[in-house]
């Protein structure tokens, strides 16, 4: 649709940078002019997963052509931690003890790149090897050691209603994580200003948490650090806390040079060092009667979390908030693990526990399908969560509002789920070896940042003189269009085209105090932000229209063909000038904060989410019994979207969403050796899905009502 269309949101509005996508003139960190004089930085890493620092010998690397200086613990004059919750276990650099393989140890800082990889290699460090562990059933081996308090959520008596079910099984399932393969990698870029000034370019998903880790590190201020991200290539959660790292290393070495300094990870050094989705192992045990409704779940989801707490907490929270996706367990008790192990912090990863919880749940609903010979839709329609009844999630939350009964049964009929299940089954008798299977599964996703204080977002709007809107806002822009319906917001209410709504760079300048963009709630906050401040605008403006030209408030209202006045249309440029002349401020800070959440995680119990989305996916495979093949043959979504902000982009994100999910489960898998070396940290040992492994047929809808 073309990019000047009035009206703003609810429309499929192009993404305000697709033209410079297509182009490859959008810039990312890498592509920014660099300053005179840049250095660039560049890890030493470790060798080992976990073991003492006997001896660092890095004379060879001082000594190389072309590097300035090399960075050790020993030069930080702040603080060596950038643990994103506080915890004192995350050194920015390794001073005594390496607890992974690839973790960094130094850095070299270097007239350019290639020398700097170069000199990096010529370290001599002599290690004490200590054990390690690198799997959740080797850390359960050597004693369970946990990053972050364990929680258990419990409603009614799970072990009594288990005792009591008529027919009971249980399980054990193990998941795989998942590598976030951003296109463009980690990278950040620091330049050093006047009285201690640090400004910072960080593909970042957080910019005020990079800027809080930046002055902890340099050990000064906030206020002299600024943080910007115009957008990046790709986030997944990868780099709502993976982004410290390079921007302190960055800031660091621009501190101690006193010159502009970029830190870009390769694509092996950044899988190397950076963490992933979480593998978890979930075990559990139910009970059911013979119609495949249930009466009691007990489950213990362990989560392989690396050597730091990162958002390994948060996650392994929210796979418990998950474990009964759209489901209502009569009697239930879910209890969590996050065990510590010498790999990668993981971290956070689009879903952040979710996927986790709910693939738990959906092999509960399956095996019970299995055992009792019902087909597993009608087990998960017989199992849904009601509204004023069997509402009451194992967290205590009241379910008010649930649809995944009616979406799966809509989404049945418009996909003939049933004639095709019954079709393939004949199908597949007279089949010796390709065999399809089809399922249709349900989500129920809590939407708000489960550490209730995230749950806020800042806005800045200026209106010019000449009728022209500058947004800015604390969210990021990664590709998912956040920035887009920002601007479309802005258009709605003042009635303006695109063309006359521009976004610019999300700074910690502008909007102080910003929250992550994850959660799925980026819109949200940050919509409402943008709202508020362009309403508080709108509201000067009535004001003065209404004096101006002699009409009641009621009486005016901003539309596409302009400002009506009473009678009068008069052009917003007019109104904006005439503004102006009668001193009347066009600029303004917005601010939201969801209402009703609050969350207690020592008692298991609150409203830790403000609403759920609903979705379904109905998805057909072909696997060849003899070579392992497999085809996405049809997948029909279904997804409630509410009223959309911008469709086409909604329902990219969902197709982007399934394939990345089917990569998780089906191609990608990340292998470590013996020794805690991960072994597929490129693209030639990691396979993320490629063209052809998408669905043949693909439909997506947003629900309509």
């Amino acid at each position: 649709m073309d990019a000047v269309v009035a009206g703003g949101a609810s429309q499929s509005l192009r993404h305000e940078s697709a033209a410079m996508h297509v182009s490859g003139s959008a810039a990312y960190i890498d592509d920014m002019l660099e300053p005179k004089g840049l250095l660039h930085v560049v890890p030493g890493l470790s060798t080992r997963a976990h073991a003492r620092i006997v001896s660092m010998d890095l004379d060879a690397v001082r000594a190389a052509p072309g590097v300035v200086r090399v960075l050790t613990a020993a030069d930080i004059p702040g603080h060596n931690q950038i643990s994103p919750v506080g915890k004192e276990d995350e050194p920015l650099l390794a001073s005594d003890i390496v607890s992974f393989y690839g973790q960094p140890i130094f850095a070299v800082v270097a007239e350019t790149r290639g020398q700097g990889r170069r000199a990096a290699r010529l370290a001599r460090i002599v290690y004490e090897d200590l054990p390690a562990v690198l799997d959740i059933d080797q850390a359960r081996a050597a004693g369970g050691a946990l990053v972050w308090r364990p929680l258990t959520m419990r409603r009614g008596d799970a072990e009594q209603g288990l005792a009591a079910s008529p027919r009971r099984l249980s399980g054990r399932i193990v998941m795989g994580g998942q590598e976030h393969f951003y296109l463009e990698g980690q990278a950040a870029l620091a330049q050093p200003g006047e009285e201690g000034e640090m400004r910072v370019w960080s593909s970042t998903q957080h910019p005020t948490e990079t800027q809080h880790m930046v002055a902890h590190v340099l050990d000064r201020p906030s206020n002299l650090v600024t943080t910007e991200i115009r957008r990046m290539g790709g986030g997944f959660g990868g780099k709502e806390t993976q982004a410290n790292g390079p921007a302190c290393l960055a800031a660091l070495a621009a501190e101690l040079t006193g010159r502009a300094a970029k830190m870009r990870l390769d694509r092996d050094d950044d899988m190397m060092m950076t963490g992933k989705r979480h593998d978890f192992v979930v075990e559990y045990d139910v009970g059911f009667d013979d119609d495949g409704r249930i009466r009691a779940v007990d489950m213990v989801l362990a989560a392989r979390c690396g050597w730091s707490a990162d958002l390994s907490g948060p996650v392994t929270d929210r796979a418990l908030f998950h474990a009964d996706n759209a489901y209502y367990y009569p009697d239930v008790r879910l209890r969590s693990e996050p065990l510590k192990t010498n790999t990668q912090s993981n971290t956070a990863y689009r879903g952040f526990g979710g996927p986790q919880g709910i693939v738990a749940a959906e092999r509960v609903i399956e095996e019970i399908a299995f055992a009792t010979g019902l087909d597993p839709l009608d087990v998960r329609l017989r199992n849904v969560y009601g509204t004023g009844t069997r509402d009451l999630t194992p967290y205590h939350m009241t379910v008010e509002d649930s649809i995944a009964a009616e979406i799966m049964e809509e989404l049945a009929e418009s996909c003939a789920y049933r004639a095709r299940r019954a079709a393939i089954h004949a199908a597949n008798g007279g089949s010796p070896h390709i065999r399809r299977g089809i399922a249709l599964t349900p989500v129920k996703f809590g939407i708000s940042f489960t550490a209730t204080h995230y749950n806020q977002a800042g806005a800045l709007v200026h209106v010019y003189t000449d009728g022209s809107v500058q947004v800015n806002h604390g969210g990021t822009e990664m590709g998912q269009g956040l920035h887009t319906k920002m601007v479309q917001i802005a258009m709605r209410e003042f009635g303006l085209t695109a063309d006359r709504v521009r976004i610019t760079a999300t700074t910690t300048g502008k909007v102080p105090n910003t929250s992550a963009t994850a959660a799925s709630s980026g819109a949200d906050l940050n919509g409402m932000a943008v709202l508020d401040a362009v309403r508080r605008i709108k509201e000067r403006l009535v004001a003065f229209a209404a004096v101006h030209w002699g009409v009641e408030a009621a009486d005016i209202h901003f539309r596409a063909d302009g400002v009506h006045v009473g009678e009068t249309v008069v052009p917003f440029p007019d109104l904006t000038r005439a503004a102006y002349f009668a001193r009347v401020s066009m600029s303004s800070s917005g601010f939201y904060k969801t209402p009703k959440i609050s969350w207690n995680p020592e008692t298991g119990r609150g409203r830790p989410f403000f609403y759920f989305a609903y979705g379904a996916a109905c998805a057909e495979i072909a696997i060849d019994l003899l070579s392992g093949e497999m085809r996405i043959e049809r997948v029909d979504i279904l997804h409630d979207a509410g009223q959309s902000l911008n469709p086409a982009i909604d329902i990219g994100q969902v197709e982007g969403a399934f394939v990345q999910g089917a990569g998780w489960l089906t191609t990608e898998e990340l292998v470590w050796d013996e020794t805690g070396r991960l072994r597929t940290h490129a693209p030639s040992t990691y396979k993320i899905p490629a063209c052809s492994d998408r669905p043949r047929i693909f439909n997506v809808a947003l629900l309509e009502r």
